[in-house]
């Protein structure tokens, strides 16, 4: 199968035009003829990442977040960065990126709301209207029952596979109007409040946001960015298996940043 089926492919899921303006998607290495017959998923292009997919002798690499964010004016071997393009390009690996316009349509967002039974949510933060449907990031709706922060807590755990999280607010106030924002969350916080929202789900919040946020009325629980993005992996795979006749392989070490 030609790297470019596969890239149409994932377009029709999350079309590039999604995506937000500082972000960077799409095939970054590789030549769109290439065949694919192996493909290798992974949350972070890490360095990890792309020697596994070498070692598994995969044809593509596809990941949620870029691996190429800025300009860069030298590929060589005296920075990570260009030693993993080098790596790729070296061994016939294409690398596709979905990054914002996946956490906006297709979706991660929408995939991470299924998950903890948030009914009917709808974009926590609006970044288009695509004819007479809001499509954003994040998501906020409703549980169909009121339950505790703490059992909120414990239900994020179990529903994501994570073994802690951070909560700011009282553990035995009551929520059931939920904002869930899978990786960085802390600029939607104000989202979250206007809209309503009992309880912010998201990652990478600091100290003072987290406590900030509580006084304005807002709980939130940090499950960490890969925490709640690494769902990312399961869903590519089960969408290109309905759609693709292709080996797949997800990445097994996953984020190197964790609780201990």
């Amino acid at each position: 199968m030609k790297c470019e089926e596969i890239v149409k492919c994932l377009e029709r899921l999350s079309p590039r035009k999604y995506a937000c303006d500082w972000d960077n998607v799409g095939l970054l290495v590789g030549r769109r003829q290439q065949e694919v017959d192996k493909v290798f998923i992974a949350l972070d292009p890490s360095y990890d990442a792309v020697q596994q997919a070498i070692e598994h002798h995969a044809d593509m690499l596809i990941t949620h977040h870029p691996m190429i964010f800025k300009p860069i004016k030298q590929i060589n071997d005296d920075s990570v960065l260009g030693k993993k393009i080098l790596s790729l390009a070296e061994n016939h690996i294409a690398y596709y990126a979905m990054h914002t316009n996946f956490d906006i349509v297709g979706s991660m967002a929408d995939a991470a709301a299924e998950r903890i039974g948030i009914n009917e949510g709808e974009p926590l933060e609006v970044t288009s209207i695509d004819g007479e449907s809001p499509e954003g990031i994040g998501r906020v709706g409703e549980l169909s029952n009121e339950m505790s922060l703490e059992e909120l807590a414990e239900l994020v755990k179990k529903k994501f596979n994570i073994e802690t999280v951070m909560v700011y607010g009282e553990l035995k106030c009551r929520v059931k109007r939920i904002a869930i924002c899978p990786g960085s969350g802390k600029s939607e916080i104000g989202e979250a409040i206007a809209k309503g929202a009992q309880v912010l789900i998201t990652g990478d919040i600091g100290h003072h946001e987290g406590l900030d946020a509580v006084e304005e009325g807002l709980p939130i629980i940090d499950a960490t960015h890969y925490g709640l993005e690494h769902i990312f992996m399961d869903f590519i795979k089960e969408y290109i298996e309905k759609n693709l006749d292709l080996e797949i392989i997800l990445h097994e070490t996953g984020s190197l940043c964790r609780f201990l």
